[in-house]
C-alpha cells in the first residue's frame, strides 16, 4: 500500500517540471491525481505515464489566470469527491531576467497576476476544499528576492511566499496545515531560463526531487 492510498491531490503547474514528477511519485504512493496546466499535449503523457504505473489522474487544461475556469473546478470537486487532501501549487511563471529600472512592464504585469493574484484566487476557492478533509497546501519555494536582474521573479516569488505564510499562521487552529518546500537545483525549463549555459549534469533530477518531497510529505 502506498502512504498516500485514498487521497486526492491537486497539482496546479503539473504539465512540466517537478510539477509533473511530483504527480508521478504521488500517483506512485496512491494518490488520485486532479493535473491542472495549460498544455492538453504534456497532460495527456502525464495521463498514460501514471496509469502505465497504476495510478490514477483526472486531466484539467486550464490557465490559473481563468478564474471562472478554477471556479467550474473547485465545484466539481466539492461535488464529486467533498475535498481535497493535498493541493501542490508548482505554477509559475518566470519573467526574463533584466535590471530592476528595466523590467518591462508587460513581464512585470504577468508576473504579478500569475505568481501572486492568481495564487490569492486560488487560495480562496480551495482552502474550503482543504478543510473538509483537514488537508496540506504546499509552496513551491524559489527564493530569489535580492538578487540581480531577478526582480520580477525573485519579489513575486518572494511575495507568493508571503501569501502561503499568512494563510499557515491563519490556518494553525483551523486548517488546513500550509506549508513550503524548496527543491534543489533541477533542469526544469525555468531554470534553463535564467541559467542557459548551466551544465544539466550536475543538477538533481525532477524525479530525485520530486521523491524527496513525497518523503517530505511523509514527516
Amino acid at each position: 500500500m502506498g502512504a498516500f492510498d485514498g487521497q486526492l491531490a491537486l497539482i496546479t503547474g503539473a504539465t512540466r517540471g517537478f510539477g509533473y514528477a511530483a504527480a508521478q511519485a504521488l500517483a506512485a504512493e496512491g494518490a488520485e491525481i486532479i493535473a491542472v496546466g495549460r498544455t492538453s499535449g504534456a497532460l495527456e503523457e502525464l495521463d498514460d505515464a501514471i496509469q502505465a504505473a497504476g495510478g490514477k489522474a483526472t486531466l484539467v487544461p486550464l490557465d490559473i489566470t481563468d478564474n471562472d475556469g478554477l471556479q467550474r473546478l473547485c465545484l466539481s470537486v466539492h461535488e464529486r469527491w467533498g475535498g481535497l487532501d493535498l493541493w501542490v501549487h508548482s505554477a509559475v511563471h518566470a519573467a526574463p531576467l533584466a535590471p530592476a529600472g528595466h523590467i518591462a512592464d508587460k513581464d512585470l504585469v504577468k508576473s504579478v497576476t500569475i505568481n501572486l493574484t492568481a495564487t490569492q484566487q486560488l487560495i480562496s476557492m480551495i482552502d474550503p476544499l482543504l478543510k473538509a478533509k483537514n488537508g496540506t497546501a504546499v509552496h513551491l519555494d524559489d527564493p530569489r528576492a535580492g538578487e540581480k536582474f531577478f526582480g520580477a521573479y525573485g519579489a513575486t516569488k518572494a511575495a507568493q511566499k508571503a501569501l502561503f505564510d499568512s494563510w499557515a499562521s491563519e490556518s494553525t487552529s483551523t486548517g488546513p496545515l500550509v506549508r513550503s518546500f524548496t527543491p534543489e537545483p533541477m533542469p526544469t525549463a525555468t531554470r534553463a531560463r535564467f541559467f542557459p549555459g548551466e551544465n544539466k549534469d550536475e543538477l538533481n533530477t525532477t524525479a530525485s526531487q520530486a521523491a524527496r518531497f513525497v518523503d517530505w510529505l511523509k514527516d
